[in-house]
């Protein structure tokens, strides 16, 4: 997978994702809403039902952001704790007010970490979650492994994440979207000038499909499956520990 940060070629992706997120974290959830037509929402229920139909109670969201999925996991599957882990701590801090809002603080803890050096014990976590965040690794390989020492034998990962349409005339649609309007739209309101054109040069450059299976079983993991979302501009995987 070819290198993509957000701000400059040289120095560390995983610093400046982290500072990409600060900078946009007050806007995120708007921008989120304006650019899917919060469709995005739907994706994350469909992820929610799949770890609900694998019975887990204890779940990891990494790169949880503001933890939109760590609070519907929270809410759709009675009994569960929910951790949620990101790099930046700015939005880390929108989530931490959602959890109050929501009055789910026992329910759900979010911790200021690195999603490829999760700082938890092996086997700790029946169930694994990742939206939108696999394709910001520095080292993809490393967190997939990372992501798998930390659930149990058994254990279920759902990873939601871009993918690219393949059926015409979607595919130009949906490139001629990501490529000049979400990004003129994401820099008026975010005020940041290279976030939302890392976004679709991040998922261009991302092993999607078939490819990112492969990635999932040679990290270790069994019975991958690939649910393409809305025409394939979304796919959630599945894998088995």
């Amino acid at each position: 997978m070819s290198e993509v940060k957000p701000y400059r070629p040289e120095g560390s992706k995983k610093e400046q994702v982290a500072a990409m997120f600060d900078a946009i974290s007050p806007k995120y959830d708007a921008l989120n809403r304006i650019l899917s037509g919060g469709i995005d929402q739907s994706w994350r229920r469909k992820t929610l039902r799949e770890i609900r139909g694998t019975g887990a109670l204890t779940l990891l969201d990494v790169a949880t952001g503001t933890a939109d999925l760590a609070l519907a996991l929270a809410k759709g599957i009675p009994g569960s704790r929910v951790v949620g882990v990101d790099i930046s701590a700015g939005m880390l801090e929108v989530g931490r007010s959602k959890v109050r809002a929501r009055d789910l603080e026992s329910r759900v803890r979010l911790d200021l970490a690195d999603g490829e050096q999760l700082p938890y014990d092996e086997s700790s976590f029946d169930g694994v979650t990742v939206a939108f965040g696999v394709r910001n690794f520095e080292n993809l390989e490393q967190g997939l492994r990372d992501m798998r020492r930390v659930l149990q034998p058994g254990g279920t990962l759902a990873v939601l994440e871009f993918s690219q349409p393949t059926v015409w005339p979607i595919r130009s649609l949906y490139l001629f979207y990501f490529k000049n309007i979400l990004p003129r739209i994401g820099r008026m309101v975010s005020k940041d000038a290279s976030a939302y054109t890392y976004l679709p040069n991040s998922v261009q450059a991302f092993p999607y499909g078939e490819a990112f299976a492969t990635k999932l079983r040679e990290a270790g993991f069994s019975s991958v499956r690939i649910r393409p979302l809305t025409f394939g501009i979304a796919s959630l995987y599945l894998a088995i520990k």
